[in-house]
Order: C-alpha cells, then sequence, then structure tokens
C-alpha cells in the first residue's frame, strides 16, 4: 500500500472536512489531495522517477505536508531533514543518500547552498518562497492536473529514509518502507478512540518520524482536523487549548514542561485536552503529575525509535496506564528484555529491550554489516536498558550507554534525575558520568532551576544524598540556564560532559 493513500483514502470519505488549520488558513481534505496530485505531476515533469530519492528540508507548513505526499504518491523516496541543520551535518546526508531531488524553503536555503555547490548529481532543486533565477524552481510554480495515479508500492519499497541523530557518530540512513510507516500509523490510530470533529495540536516538527506518523499520517488517515504550528509557542498552544472543544496532544517531554511553566502563575481558564501522548524521550513521573493535574488530562507515555517507524510500545488507551512506564507492545509488536547473549532475563530484571513487528525497519543505507549487527532474526536491539513487571507494562531505566559504573555500582542516571524532578525548584536536570581515576566514574548533574530560585547546587546534592545509597548521588552539580537537547528533547549527555571538560580547562 502507498502510504499517500491515507490521505486519498480520507479525501473520497470527508471530502469536505477540514484537514488542515495553518496561520489562519483551513483546506479541505478534497483540496489537500487536489494540490499533492498537481504537485506530483509537476515535480515528475521536472524528471523525478519512482526510486529517485528527495531531500525534503522545509519548516511545518501546508507546503511540506503536500510535497510528503506528492513524493510518496510518485514512489519518490522521502528523505526529511531538520531545516535547521548546517552545511557540515547536511554533507554526510546529501552524499550518502545519493539523492537526485531537493525541495527546501525560504530562508532557509543559505546552509544546504554550501553543500549543493558540489553536488551536481543532485540536480532538481525545488525551495517556496524564492524568485525565478534564484537557483531553485519556486515551489508555488510547480503544478499540473489535479489527477495522479499512486504508485503502486509493494511492501517492500522503501518510502523514506530518516537519518538519526548520530549521538553515537555519523547519522545513519533508516530505510523505512510504505507498509512500516502506513501500518505503524494506523495500528496507533486504532488504538484510541477519535472523532472527526476533534482538533490535534501539531506542535511536533515534522521532519521528525515521530511527527510525521503518529501527529500527521495517524490523523490523516483518522480525518481529523489537524491544526499546524510553524513553531511550538506556549502562548499559542494554550490559547487553542482554552478555545477549542476537544483536542489531543502529542508531544515530548520538554514541550509539556513549557506548557507548565507558562501556566505557573496564571494557570488555565479551560482545558479541552481530551488527552496527550509524550514520547521522543522519557517523561520524568513528576512532570507527568503536575501536567495532568493542571490541564486535567491523561498522558499516554509511549516508546519508539526511527528504526521502528517509530512506536513499538505505549500505555493502553482507556485502560490501566503506570506513571514511569512506557506500556505494553502495540499490536503487531513483540518485546523482550535480554542479556548480553539474548536470552530472556527474570522479570524485574534489568537488560536491554529488543522488539519484533511490522514497524521495523528494512534496514540502513549503505551499511548492511550495522544493519546485521542491530536486526538479528527480525529482533531490533533498541540499546535500551529496561526491566519489565509481573503485568508486562515496561520501564525504560537507561540508555545502554549511559549507565555509570561509579566504584563498581551500577548507577542509572534516569533515577537519580527522576529524583532531582522532585525537588520543589528543579525544572530540569541530566545525570551523566565523568572519568575518575580512582572510582573509573563520577557522577554529575547538571540542574535548571526555576527563575528567582535561590538553591544552592550543596542543596541540590544533599536532596538526592539524603534518599538514595551513597553510591549513587552526585558528588558534581552544576547549576546551569539549559540543557542541550536533540530535536526530540533528549538531553546530550555527550555535550553536558564537553561542558565540563571546557570548565576544567579553563
Amino acid at each position: 500500500m502507498n502510504l499517500s493513500r491515507l490521505l486519498e483514502n480520507t479525501a473520497k470519505r470527508l471530502p469536505e472536512h477540514v484537514g488542515l488549520r495553518f496561520e489562519g488558513k483551513s483546506y479541505t481534505y478534497q483540496e489537500l489531495d487536489r494540490r499533492v496530485n498537481s504537485l506530483a505531476n509537476g515535480l515528475t515533469a521536472l524528471g523525478l522517477q519512482p526510486g529517485d530519492k528527495c531531500i525534503l528540508m522545509m519548516q511545518s507548513s501546508p507546503e511540506f505536508i503536500t510535497a510528503y505526499y506528492a513524493l510518496a504518491r510518485m514512489g519518490v523516496v522521502i528523505i526529511p531533514v531538520n531545516f535547521l541543520y548546517k552545511s557540515y551535518e547536511l554533507s554526510h546526508i546529501f552524499q550518502d543518500s545519493g539523492a537526485k531531488g531537493f525541495i527546501g524553503m525560504a530562508p532557509f536555503l543559505d546552509e544546504p547552498g554550501k553543500v549543493l555547490k558540489d553536488l551536481p548529481h543532485l540536480s532538481i532543486r525545488v525551495a517556496a518562497g524564492v524568485k525565478q533565477n534564484s537557483g531553485f524552481t519556486p515551489l508555488e510554480k510547480i503544478d499540473g492536473p489535479e489527477i495522479f495515479d499512486a504508485y503502486p508500492a509493494r511492501d517492500d519499497h522503501t518510502a523514506s529514509i530518516i537519518y538519526t541523530s548520530g549521538t553515537t557518530g555519523l547519522p545513519k540512513g533508516v530505510m523505512l518502507t510504505h507498509n512500516n510507516l502506513a501500518r505503524n500509523a494506523m495500528t496507533v490510530a486504532d488504538m484510541r478512540q477519535t472523532d472527526p470533529q476533534e482538533v490535534v495540536i501539531g506542535v511536533l516538527p515534522l521532519y521528525h518520524i515521530f511527527g510525521q506518523t503518529s501527529a500527521l499520517n495517524a490523523s490523516i488517515y483518522l480525518g481529523l482536523t489537524f491544526h499546524l504550528f510553524r513553531q511550538f509557542e506556549p502562548d499559542q498552544v494554550i490559547q487553542l487549548i482554552e478555545s477549542e472543544n476537544s483536542t489531543i496532544l502529542f508531544a515530548v517531554p520538554t514541550i509539556l514542561i513549557r506548557l507548565i511553566q507558562e501556566t505557573d502563575e496564571s494557570g488555565i481558564k479551560r482545558s479541552s485536552l481530551r488527552f496527550c501522548i509524550s514520547g521522543g524521550a522519557s517523561l520524568p513521573v513528576e512532570v507527568l503529575r503536575r501536567f495532568e493535574e493542571r490541564f486535567e488530562t491523561r498522558i499516554y507515555e509511549g516508546y519508539g525509535l526511527s528504526e521502528c517507524s517509530p512506536v513499538c510500545v505505549e500505555n493502553p488507551f482507556g485502560k490501566k496506564t503506570k506513571p514511569g512506564s512506557i506500556g505494553l507492545p502495540i499490536p503487531g509488536f513483540k518485546a523482550r528484555i535480554v542479556d548480553n547473549s539474548d536470552r530472556d532475563i527474570e522479570t524485574g530484571e534489568v537488560g536491554e529491550l529488543i522488539v519484533k513487528g511490522p514497524g521495523v525497519m528494512k534496514g540502513y543505507l549503505n551499511q548492511p554489516e550495522e544493519t546485521a549487527r542491530t536486526v538479528v532474526d527480525g529482533w531490533l536491539h533498541t540499546g535500551d536498558l529496561a526491566r519489565q513487571d509481573e503485568e508486562g507494562y515496561i520501564y525504560i531505566v537507561d540508555r545502554k550507554k549511559d549507565m555509570i559504573i561509579r566504584g563498581g555500582y551500577n548507577v542509572y542516571p534516569r533515577e537519580i534525575e527522576e529524583l532531582l524532578f522532585q525537588h520543589p525548584d528543579v525544572v530540569e536536570a541530566g545525570v551523566y558520568g565523568l572519568r575518575d581515576d580512582d572510582l573509573g566514574e563520577e557522577i554529575a548533574a547538571d540542574v535548571v532551576v526555576k527563575s528567582g530560585a535561590t538553591v544552592t547546587e550543596d542543596q541540590i546534592r544533599q536532596f538526592v544524598k539524603e534518599t538514595v545509597a551513597p553510591y549513587k548521588y552526585p558528588r558534581i552539580v552544576h547549576l546551569v540556564e539549559d540543557l542541550p537537547k536533540s530535536h526530540t528533547g533528549k538531553v546530550l549527555k555527550r555535550e553536558l560532559r564537553k561542558r565540563w571538560e571546557r570548565k576544567k580547562d579553563i
């Protein structure tokens, strides 16, 4: 099934229903589908063919959405890229992907332009908001007939290549098929009870797989109204929550934290939030509790990764949820907790989470050996340490590579971060290990506190020391203004270590 059928089928079922709202404008499903067909014909005339690859580097916008579905409908492989990346970050992606086309957006063309000048084979160059003779074909000028037959994609045909954030080296291109993406969107959508009159709050960046699958594709499949924001502005989201009758929010923990902060003084007049889905990074239990209480809603925390399209585990909708747990495998997926030899371990013990299901990637582009190491007999090795309780609910303990070994004792940073969030003055925290000649590693914590708070580093240290075993509390505490994060809100531990190294050198 071609991924773009999600839009096509809904346009036939609900042609006059508003599918997209953006900056005061509304678009029906029929209008979206016709624009996708027109753009697909226009891009075909430019020379893009089924199997070609095309970079899609745009800010969240109607143009992103129509280009995304047009490329899928054509059978062109979509390569979504963060529009804020610099040339250094783009160079590897542009060359490794072997892309033939580029679709961008003013004013985010300077950095990709530096890379494109050395890649003559990447010859089809399109951008929204540019003039003729700019070196890019204006997207607004590309059109054609409003009928286009979708490419008959097989289950194993690649629909998209998602480049990982490169936390362990150069970004790897995750190849996801039409079947991977369509089934994952339909599965998570069918897990929840929704009504076409509900409004999905689109604040997740669409270049990211979480935003594409859970927010965009699932909403399009269900026929909901997708209220898209160009970028996340807490005050604007609050206004929408207060003014609508029923809303749904897909978010990463950073977004939830910012919405709590936005309403700390004024509160919220009324909340239309029917439910929220949190993913992208671990959600501290204290943040979950505060948000649910403030917005009178329920959060379903889930778990996924690009290699799974991305959702594979989630707290079951309308059923028992467990704070701190990512939930149960979604329909079609299986999960196991294993030791270093891939043997199942006892309930409650910590091991690596591995998963198997229809969302698991086709493989890494140009990296067969890495693919073979990551996917063994269909089981994807996530690299995350987890445990499972008697009812099968899964709890992420930490990233395998982030675990700290201090004096022979295992310390999981997330446990200490959860505790730090319970301090009334703490807004965010990142715990990590630093090399230590005596103990192997020492525990450090970078902490962001509320504006105007007078708490000291020693008081933060003492707060943790009074609660955990002596080997677990952070001897090194830094009060900082912010924490470096990936675009999904994950705290970048390697950057925290670099900060410390720079501080030591001064």
